[in-house]
């Protein structure tokens, strides 16, 4: 095949795709989790369920799906965001109200229904992990420059950080968040 053709239809296949999660997504947020059906995803994203049925098995699998691609962006505003210039606890900063805000919006958007389907999801269990490492590099950059704390080991404090920041669940505002993010980080201003 001409590769013309082939980027065609893998774009073709990503627009599917991709209409199909959002479709998914925005059905789970009108009618609830348990009420979405592959046939109501075929019909609201304009396909027949033959085709729905080629990329997904089943309702979970989209959501799966779904909540990887939201993950993964995450990640990637979070990285792109602490890779800046300027100083590490400016980034810091930045990079944990960027943190509590995804948290603000996805509890928000999704409510506890979904939260608590893709708790047990190992790819929240991994980006977890990943965002712990990015906090805790900067914290230890923030350290060397004598902007955090060099009391108490950088890990702690990562964990410190992450767990204060997921009060933002529960917060009415995005004002209310930026408090909380400062609280945090008042939290790692070296002992005078």
């Amino acid at each position: 095949m001409p590769k013309l053709w082939t980027d065609t239809i893998e774009a073709h296949r990503r627009e599917v795709r991709d209409a199909i999660l959002d479709t998914t997504a925005t059905l789970v947020d009108e009618h609830g989790l348990l009420a979405v059906t592959m046939s109501q995803i075929a019909e609201a994203t304009g396909i027949g369920r033959a085709t729905l049925y080629k990329y997904f098995p089943d309702v979970e699998s989209i959501l799966f799906a779904w909540h990887e691609e939201q993950i993964s962006r995450h990640l990637e505003q979070l990285q792109e965001v602490a890779a800046r210039p300027g100083r590490a606890r400016d980034r810091l900063g930045t990079v944990l109200e960027a943190f509590a805000l995804i948290t603000h919006e996805a509890r928000g958007r999704h409510g506890s229904a979904l939260g608590g389907f893709f708790h047990r999801d190992e790819q929240v269990e991994l980006a977890e992990h990943r965002v712990h490492g990015l906090v805790g590099d900067l914290l230890a950059e923030a350290t060397a420059e004598g902007d955090v704390r060099g009391d108490v080991v950088r890990g702690e404090l990562a964990s410190y950080c992450i767990n204060a920041l997921g009060a933002a669940q529960g917060l009415p505002s995005k004002a209310a968040v930026r408090r909380l993010v400062t609280l945090t980080l008042d939290g790692l201003r070296p002992p005078p």
